[in-house]
């Protein structure tokens, strides 16, 4: 019975008959190269004659092939049991993996034939098996590194495809993603406070932009049947959206003239991240934009500043056990939202600070706001760092609102000017701190009150408020509760049968784009 190293070898042997007639002595080919003269011994597969014994050299060849290519010497053989056995010498044609060997020698551990190749005459006369170290092959034979880097490519190429899918598979992920975000998960750092109400897994859809500001933009988002907004803030202004966040949150702060907090979040990771707040949405948008496009009733005019100076007094007060006094710190008609009743509603807590006893409001710097809603105190960095200082801050830019509301209304005849914001006569759209510098603080400049408002009673009182208001010394100032009673006291003595409640829309100013949105 053969073995099975008996067909390896016969294996072998046919494999070299069938590659080699082109070096048979003969020489029966095209061409011809430089000549080469190689020990030859052959044998006959039907056989098993080869395998007697080493010394027995059957002759020597001289090689030829073709034209440019090199010719070598090779030898086979067989150690069986420490008896060395030849198997075939001979020519051997072009091979890259005998460049340069001047001696036969067999570097690589093999089953049963060995098999090495070499470059002069006769060198496979002498062979030997002499096995190396693998840093040996790199470094000693540079085509054995280069083996070995193509084994390694074609190894690492599969792996490298799988990668590819996969980060291509991650990318449309994030895509989908910020299409159909995950649920809300409030944020709990770095002292957490209480979680935001649960939304039960439900998916929520970014629609459109309906703003944009100092501290990101604000989308109208779709969260299953409700329709909700989506503040949005770049990683940069974290410590803006922390601070939302947490005056949101505390104790208290859910009122009817402030604006709904439904969650908060994080989306992306590292320098993609991304703030989310989630609040209640109001189609009529802030009240900036609905001046600059509506003219208002009487009865209009005294809805809104009612309901929002009852706002700024709701944050004010401070309750013992309840609610702290939060100052809000850019009172501004863009932060002042309109429900479909035209009730109002603060929003923007980025800059509120919250003032409990026995506890620091923490790390504060006293310029800080819209320029255009500064207080003098402010604009001059003379403000005190106290409680009542930073309410007051607040009054003074509830007094410019007022004054924007009453240059909109159409109690009194005569024509009603277009939208313009506070000082936007003096100094423009885009004030600089000196600008708003010289009109308020040096020249102690304030917007204009018609004269014509004095005619109307509910008017009278107004103008009367805001002066007060916005007074050059913040200690003289009227308190936010204080304005809450004057305009419910300005409602009541006004109140005329004929007064329409329907807003007039003016058409000169349909489409107006937005004036300024912060600094």
């Amino acid at each position: 019975m053969v073995s099975l190293e008996h067909l390896q070898v016969g294996r072998i042997a046919v494999w070299l008959t069938t590659n080699l007639h082109l070096c048979s002595p003969a020489g029966a080919i095209l061409g011809h190269s430089d000549a080469q003269r190689c020990v030859h011994s052959s044998f006959s597969p039907a056989s098993s004659s080869w395998l007697e014994g080493q010394g027995n050299i059957s002759g020597v060849v001289t090689c030829s092939g073709e034209k440019n290519k090199k010719l070598h010497c090779f030898a086979t053989w067989k150690n069986l049991s420490g008896v060395v056995q030849v198997v075939q010498q001979g020519c051997w044609l072009d091979d890259v993996n005998c460049y340069d060997r001047t001696e036969c020698e067999e570097n690589r551990e093999a089953l049963g034939v060995f098999f090495c190749c070499c470059e002069g005459s006769l060198c496979n006369k002498k062979f030997s098996y002499r096995p190396i170290s693998q840093s040996q092959i790199t470094s000693e034979n540079p085509l054995h590194l280069a083996q070995l880097l193509t084994t390694l490519m074609y190894s690492l190429l599969p792996v490298m495809a799988v990668g590819a899918v996969l980060l291509f598979s991650l990318w449309l992920y994030r895509q989908h993603k910020r299409a159909y975000p995950p649920v809300l998960v409030p944020t709990q750092e770095p002292h957490p406070p209480p979680p935001s109400p649960s939304l039960s897994q439900r998916p929520l859809q970014l629609l459109e932009v309906k703003g944009r500001g100092r501290f990101g933009c604000v989308w109208k988002a779709q969260l299953l049947s409700d329709v909700v907004a989506v503040k949005i803030f770049p990683l940069q202004d974290k410590q803006s959206w922390q601070n939302e966040y947490e005056i949101f949150t505390l104790n208290g702060m859910g009122h009817e003239n402030v604006l709904q907090f439904i969650g908060a979040e994080r989306r992306g990771s590292h320098v993609d991240m991304e703030l989310w707040l989630i609040t209640a949405y109001h189609e009529k948008g802030c009240l900036t934009d609905y001046l600059k496009a509506d003219v208002l009733s009487w009865s209009q005019v005294c809805v809104i500043a009612q309901s929002m100076s009852r706002g700024l007094a709701y944050l004010h007060e401070d309750v013992p056990g309840h609610k702290p006094a939060i100052a809000h710190r850019d009172v501004k008609s863009r932060n002042v939202l309109l429900k479909s009743n035209l009730t109002a509603c603060i929003a923007d807590f980025g800059l509120a600070l919250r003032f409990e006893a026995g506890r620091s409001p923490g790390e504060t710097h006293g310029q800080v706001g819209t320029r255009r809603y500064m207080a003098p105190e402010v604009l001059e960095g003379t403000i005190t760092f106290h409680r009542d200082a930073f309410l007051r801050i607040d009054v003074y830019a509830l007094a410019l609102v007022l004054w924007e509301l009453a240059s909109r209304c159409t109690a009194v005849d005569g024509p009603v000017d277009e939208y313009m914001l506070p000082f936007e006569e003096e100094v423009g759209q885009h004030p600089s701190l000196e600008d708003m510098q010289e009109v308020v603080v040096h020249n102690k400049l304030r917007p204009p009150l018609r004269e014509c408002w004095q005619k109307h009673a509910g008017l009278a009182l107004l103008c009367e408020t805001m002066e007060e208001c916005w007074d050059h010394e913040a200690e003289a100032r009227v308190s936010a509760g204080c304005v809450e009673e004057r305009m419910v006291q300005m409602q009541r003595s006004s109140v005329s049968p004929e007064e329409a409640v329907t807003v007039v829309t003016m058409v000169t100013n349909v489409g107006y784009q937005p004036r300024e949105s912060g600094l």
